[in-house]
């Protein structure tokens, strides 16, 4: 499935009113005597007083990441032919081999946590590094190692030894509001690496923002429950930390959206209270564990919402159950409507999956389903997240020649327009398969093969096993010639 999620380029994996200093804060706005350049003056020496504390805390991460050259690092030829020939020899004999591995330099930011050494980043500023290289903000440098990483949440832990730090206050970022001032602290650019002034860069702004969603891009896992800011954020900001204006750290700079490739005004920010929930885990190296409860799960639209008859929009639709799962286990079937999840009402599929993610594993909640017309409650006992769940396999998947096919469910018949009642859905189709060059669609409803009638997956499956060479496929669409594998 071929989806647009965002048009713009997702770069990194980038509090209270001020008052001038009188006793009645609250009456200074409405005081004829009261200058506005007097809550500038106040805001100027609130951002100047953070700046100087908190900018001992931020650090500047260096990560070399070795690689093996491969297809990436070639010498381009202008010429072809023979002439290419002798330009590759006279480049080999003057540089000598190609080298075996060379080093990507990663930048980043991080801050300290612990006054011996513990420094929190981002995941994807030093989990492939082979070295990280940390400079504190009055220019000595260590090496760090490793401690514990989590690329879901993209934050990690790194240490270097060192001891009486300067390790940085952490606030709460539940109680955040829309407008509250921020300062966004870091390395962008690795401006400050290598200079002769290594303390950190500082901008000022505000939460633009809460609960902000960037959909999954190559290389990294979805983000989710995010604050956004208009603080200048930049490539080299990652890892650093988003304070508030009394000095707490309430963010983990993670990513931006640009179409430049630099700072336009839309950065976005990890809860710090997100990062409270992993941190000791991180310390100690341990695996982080999430709640899965084995579904594939989608949003009502107004089509959906008519056919099952919901009066608010509310719930998600069970689209897949994997095989041998927590939901499979409860007894959750495909097209089941999820109406809430441990006694929080589910309104779309991200509400879910952050119920689902932030569940302890082994807890055993409830999940209030629609089935027909009938609400039922069911117990569910929540497993631990795998790693590879694309490779799972879902509840009696069949299978044949590159299309996989399933029974005519609600959900089905309503996605795909369905008229038949009796028969099989083909729910996907692999590239280059005989099923993909054959002329078969995603949502084709089978009702015969060979000679063999189609009425359900089970007469699908009984039919296939005695299929040799090319055969004969009937759909609602017509016929097809579904070649053999070679």
């Amino acid at each position: 499935m071929r989806t647009g999620l965002l048009s713009l380029l997702v770069i990194l994996f980038v509090s209270n009113p001020i008052y001038a200093d009188t006793k009645d804060k609250s009456s200074n706005i409405n005081n004829p005597f009261f200058k506005s350049s007097d809550i500038h003056i106040s805001l100027e020496n609130a951002v100047s007083s953070v700046a100087a504390k908190l900018g001992k805390s931020v650090v500047s991460i260096t990560a070399i990441i070795r690689e093996e050259p491969g297809r990436n690092f070639y010498f381009s030829s202008p010429y072809t032919g023979q002439e290419d020939e002798l330009f590759r020899k006279f480049f080999e004999d003057f540089f000598g081999n190609i080298p075996q591995e060379y080093g990507r330099i990663a930048l980043g930011s991080g801050f300290i946590i612990d006054k011996d050494g513990y420094i929190l980043t981002n995941s994807h500023v030093v989990s492939q590094a082979r070295e990280i290289k940390v400079i504190l903000s009055d220019g000595r440098e260590f090496n760090a190692i490793l401690k514990g990483k989590d690329s879901r949440a993209d934050l990690a832990v790194i240490k270097i030894e060192a001891s009486n730090l300067s390790a940085a206050k952490l606030g709460d970022s539940d109680n955040l509001k829309i407008g509250q001032f921020v300062l966004a602290m870091g390395n962008p650019f690795g401006i400050s690496t290598g200079y002769e002034n290594p303390e950190p860069t500082v901008t000022l702004g505000v939460v633009s923002a809460l609960h902000r969603y960037l959909p999954a891009a190559p290389g990294r896992a979805s983000f989710e429950d995010l604050i956004q800011t208009d603080a200048a954020i930049n490539p080299g900001n990652s890892g650093g930390p988003l304070v508030n204006i009394k000095g707490e750290v309430i963010g983990v700079n993670a990513a931006i959206i640009t179409r430049s490739g630099g700072y336009e005004g839309i950065g976005f920010a990890i809860p710090i209270n997100k990062a409270r929930r992993i941190l000791n885990s991180l310390i100690k190296g341990e695996k982080i564990l999430y709640g899965w409860l084995g579904v594939s799960i989608q949003d009502l639209n107004e089509d959906l919402k008519n056919y099952f008859g919901i009066k608010e929009k509310n719930g998600v639709i069970v689209v897949r159950v994997f095989k041998n799962s927590p939901a499979e286990k409860a007894g959750i079937k495909e097209g089941d409507l999820i109406l809430k999840f441990d006694s929080a009402s589910v309104s779309d599929t991200r509400e879910l999956v952050s119920l689902v993610n932030r569940s302890e594993v082994g807890k055993v909640v409830t999940a209030t389903i629609l089935r027909g017309t009938k609400e039922i409650n069911l117990k569910i006992k929540i497993g631990a997240r795998p790693e590879e769940i694309e490779k799972i396999k879902t509840v009696e998947v069949t299978t044949f020649r590159g299309m996989e096919v399933d029974d005519i469910t609600p959900y089905l018949k309503e996605r795909f327009r369905i008229r038949e009642k009796e028969g099989v859905v083909i729910v996907s189709i692999s590239d280059n398969s005989p099923a993909g060059k054959s002329g078969l669609n995603i949502g084709d409803v089978i009702i015969k093969i060979g000679d063999k009638i189609v009425r359900s997956k089970k007469d699908f499956q009984k039919a296939i096993l005695s299929i040799k060479g090319n055969c004969l496929i009937k759909t609602n669409r017509g016929y097809f010639v579904l070649k053999e594998e070679r």
